[in-house]
């Protein structure tokens, strides 16, 4: 049996774009998968003449292999995994391995929610400031399949907190943790405590000029940063209190940026992206963007014009006076607490999938306050029903979107607005939370 010098597991974006970087980097790989590879991932693994197995592993020869680079969804608990770390061979993840063969620029982001608006909002800065830079990660396309194909000056990635657990050299130039609430908790044998240490190794290995860009207002990080010894300039962002020195803050209703003393200011009338959680995210972007000393009227018609992603609070249709909003990227309690706490019209909330060991206390007071009723999306709901059932007159299950949004529909009433806000990962039901959206879409279009 061939040996080979690296085994992808995993053939999902982030397997197949390391895969496609070692083969280009003349490194023998081979990519296996217990499960069925997608058309699109075996094509491209095909045209690379990169040799993979599906249905299975090849124990022997995985066990052969000088590394192993593990997918992001592959849990540690996996027999497979298991029996690799027990032999001693060393495990990475995509973001670690594709890191070794660029100088560029590494604006890293993550936290439990935001990741998306906030990475795709700084590639937006940085773009039209004229700067060569990929946005990469897990938005669009993997880091090592964009770096396979070309490498640039800047790279903004969003990263998970899986994608950090094998990182153990990758460095952040910049790295920008904006929230941590309960997530993914089932992976992290249901202790916020390893889940918090997962999101802090983006700090990993920054040195003395680089920068940490974080919310204040969060109690987890805050208290967890004064546990730490931090090598990199901080610049912590706030809208409830003024920050001293580097970092963000409001002052009435301006977001003012300090970077070395100086100041950037912009109303927050002005941002493109409304909603308290989306001035977090305007000013980690715009502190990023001032570290890279981007000129401040780039970045104010930056953040006043950007285009919000698909999926996030996204405006779908009005039908017979009932709105229809698409949150399908809500797939935490802390996420859909952002998006109720913005709706201004009584609520009729899509919620349910694959729960993630969620705690619902934290939106009881908004349900009682906004919600009129729930329709449950998902094979195992009961745990909504135990949540809400004080709280709302009617809780309905279903378990395809088509029934789902018929049922809101007829549920709603003229000025409310139709929520798909699930607070669950969507993996019972769906592909995942973009097919799960756009099965929203697709239903609320044929009403």
């Amino acid at each position: 049996m061939k040996k080979y010098n690296i085994i992808v597991i995993g053939a999902g974006e982030s397997g197949t774009g390391a895969a496609v970087l070692a083969r280009k980097k003349g490194i023998g790989v081979f990519v296996t998968d217990l499960g069925k590879i997608k058309n699109d991932h075996k094509n491209v693994l095909s045209h690379n003449d990169i040799p993979f197995e599906e249905g299975k592993h090849t124990r022997d020869r995985i066990l052969a292999a000088d590394q192993i680079i593990k997918s992001p969804g592959i849990p540690d608990t996996a027999p497979m995994i298991t029996q690799i770390r027990e032999k001693g061979i060393p495990v990475i993840s995509e973001i670690e391995f594709a890191s070794r063969y660029t100088n560029a620029t590494k604006i890293c982001i993550t936290g439990s929610n935001g990741k998306t608006t906030t990475a795709s909002l700084t590639q937006h800065i940085l773009k039209k400031a004229g700067l060569d830079t990929c946005l990469a990660g897990n938005v669009g396309n993997s880091f090592a399949k964009e770096l396979a194909h070309k490498d640039h000056a800047i790279f903004v990635l969003e990263i998970s907190s899986f994608q950090l657990d094998d990182m153990y050299e990758f460095r952040a130039e910049i790295a920008v943790l904006l929230n941590i609430t309960p997530d993914h908790l089932d992976r992290y044998d249901n202790r916020f405590t390893k889940y918090r240490d997962s999101k802090f190794r983006i700090l990993n290995n920054q040195q003395k000029k680089d920068a940490f860009i974080y919310c204040f207002d969060d109690r987890n990080i805050r208290e967890e940063i004064s546990n730490r010894d931090i090598r990199a300039r901080q610049f912590p962002f706030s809208i409830t209190r003024k920050i001293r020195g580097n970092g963000a803050f409001l002052d009435d209703n301006k977001i003012m940026i300090i970077n070395d003393s100086n100041t950037f200011e912009m109303t927050i009338e002005m941002l493109a992206l409304q909603g308290k959680h989306n001035i977090f995210n305007s000013m980690a972007a715009g502190i990023t963007a001032r570290v890279l000393d981007i000129r401040k009227e780039t970045i104010k018609e930056s953040l006043s014009d950007f285009q919000n992603i698909p999926h996030r609070l996204e405006y779908i249709a009005n039908v017979m006076g009932i709105e229809f909003v698409n949150d399908s990227k809500a797939t935490n309690v802390n996420a859909t607490w952002y998006a109720l706490e913005s709706m201004n019209k009584p609520v009729i909330w899509i919620a349910g999938g694959q729960d993630k060991g969620n705690d619902y206390t934290l939106l009881k007071g908004l349900v009682r306050k906004k919600v009129r009723a729930i329709v449950c999306l998902g094979l195992e709901n009961s745990k909504i029903h135990e949540a809400f059932a004080d709280d709302v007159e009617r809780i309905i299950d279903t378990t395809s979107m088509e029934d789902t949004v018929n049922c809101a529909f007829h549920l709603g009433h003229k000025n409310d607005v139709v929520l798909l806000s699930p607070a669950c990962a969507s993996f019972d039901l769906f592909e995942n939370y973009a097919d799960r959206g756009s099965q929203f879409k697709n239903a609320v279009n044929k009403l």
